[in-house]
């Protein structure tokens, strides 16, 4: 008989791990309240039509759809059942789907709520959301996103504040060597009207995000087959080389791009951003210009972030970007938005494998009442109760089995102390604190022993 196991893509999580979890959503929200960004949550699945048609082909394939309630099949015409056309059968069976991200259900909120929101409006959200993508590590088909979001303002010091966030989030969880990358939609949006290949943008913004992964030659190669000239192909290469080093070849950037308003546009943008950052350095991390920045989803418009740890391949930890007319598919005009997004389950491999993650023993049970019997249950509970009524992590032991099994349990279990109540103990009034480290043991009132375990560290 096989065991049961969770869905593919999926996982359970141990309290260790949880523990794990929470200790960097802790900091996240901690940094989101500092910020001054207010908690929202959306429902785990949208109607079909809020989510289709945001993300681009690629995203909206890992799209999980939801069959219609019912009988699904009720009121169409057999004949217009496709088999072979599975994505048009889909869209007449499903009416909605999982969440692909936190950000188009928050501008859909946005739209829904205008009139009751104050501008510009800040919130942050943390949740679950659902990508059919093929799992690999650190990429998963149910994971937590972290976000961040500000609607209602076009100002660049938006832009500088995530910067920052980003910056102190990883400051506090003492995570070294994250590299922030930056880039403008706009530049990329020139980079194609200059070159003449408009009508491609969205094949190379695609492809563009495939290099963290893919190795230059082969996306030469993909670009050359869906259309780009070779002479086309070899200036965007030669632009990403010397965006590397944008410092000594600004120059270049803004004759290159001083036929193009919409890039000339974005240049300024990461001039302004880049001119900031000369003058008011970084806790912890580095920003850095990259022109093959991408960001494969469709409803970014302007500046883009990504950010990388230098010293592990698990592709990106965190990213972002300004939207300026996603709200506009909802009916919600000049209504400019930027957010940025935490990978958790990517951070949390990078602290796992750089050793960074505190010990967590400290939240787990400190002291467990060992059980003599029935007659001392009443007892038990009583004492129990004091502790955990004084702030300290207590559990018993439910069942009267041998002392040596309960005590096998309490090292299981990493439990420190065990208290010992018996006939003996009851009619002395005292009861047994074990250290089960030294083997030490202490005679003391229950008062005595609540004092003592708020001293003394665990072992």
């Amino acid at each position: 008989m096989h065991k049961p196991l969770p869905a593919k893509g999926t996982r359970d999580f141990e309290s260790s791990q949880i523990y794990k979890r929470n200790y960097i959503i802790d900091i996240i929200k901690k940094n989101f309240t500092k910020y001054g960004y207010s908690p929202l949550e959306t429902p785990s699945f949208e109607k079909t039509s809020t989510l289709l048609g945001k993300y681009g082909d690629e995203g909206e394939r890992l799209i999980f759809k939801i069959l219609k309630s019912g009988n699904f099949l009720k009121g169409l015409n057999p004949a217009e059942l496709d088999f072979e056309d599975v994505s048009n059968l889909a869209n007449k069976i499903c009416d909605k789907a999982l969440k692909y991200d936190l950000t188009v259900p928050f501008a859909r909120y946005v739209s829904q709520h205008f009139n009751e929101l104050t501008f510009p409006f800040k919130r942050s959200q943390i949740q679950n959301v659902w990508r059919a993508d093929k799992p690999q590590k650190g990429r998963f088909r149910e994971f937590l996103q972290c976000d961040a979001d500000v609607v209602g303002s076009k100002s660049l010091m938006q832009e500088i504040e995530f910067i920052h966030l980003f910056d102190n989030i990883f400051n506090d969880l003492n995570l070294n060597g994250c590299i922030i990358k930056l880039n403008n939609r706009k530049l990329l949006l020139g980079l194609c009207e200059i070159l003449d290949c408009e009508d491609k943008f969205s094949i190379l913004v695609n492809q563009l995000d495939k290099l963290d992964k893919v190795e230059s030659k082969k996306i030469k190669d993909i670009l050359i087959i869906k259309g780009f000239s070779s002479d086309q192909v070899d200036s965007i290469f030669d632009l990403i080389s010397k965006s590397k080093n944008i410092g000594s070849n600004m120059d270049f950037f803004k004759k290159f791009y001083e036929k193009s308003s919409i890039g000339i546009q974005g240049l300024n943008e990461l001039e302004f951003i880049f001119k900031y950052f000369s003058k008011q350095k970084l806790l912890i991390t580095n920003l850095v210009f990259d022109i093959s920045l991408a960001r494969g989803i469709d409803y970014y418009t302007g500046v883009i972030f990504e950010v990388v740890q230098k010293d592990k391949s698990f592709g990106s930890i965190a990213g972002g970007g300004r939207y300026d007319n996603l709200t506009e598919i909802f009916g919600l005009n000049d209504t400019s938005g930027i957010g940025i997004s935490f990978g958790l389950d990517r951070i949390f491999l990078t602290l796992d494998e750089l050793k960074l993650f505190p010990e967590f023993k400290s939240k787990m049970i400190k002291v467990l009442f060992t059980n003599f019997g029935t007659d001392y249950n009443e007892d038990i509970i009583k004492f129990t109760n004091a502790l955990r009524n004084a702030d300290i992590v207590a559990d018993f032991y439910p069942d009267s089995i041998p002392l040596k099994k309960q005590l096998k349990y309490a090292n299981q279990k990493e439990i420190p102390f065990v208290i010992l109540y018996g006939e003996e103990e009851r009619k002395s009034k005292f009861l047994r604190l074990k250290n089960m480290k030294s083997g030490d043991q202490y005679e003391l009132s229950i008062n005595q022993i609540i004092s003592k375990l708020k001293k003394t560290a665990t072992p």
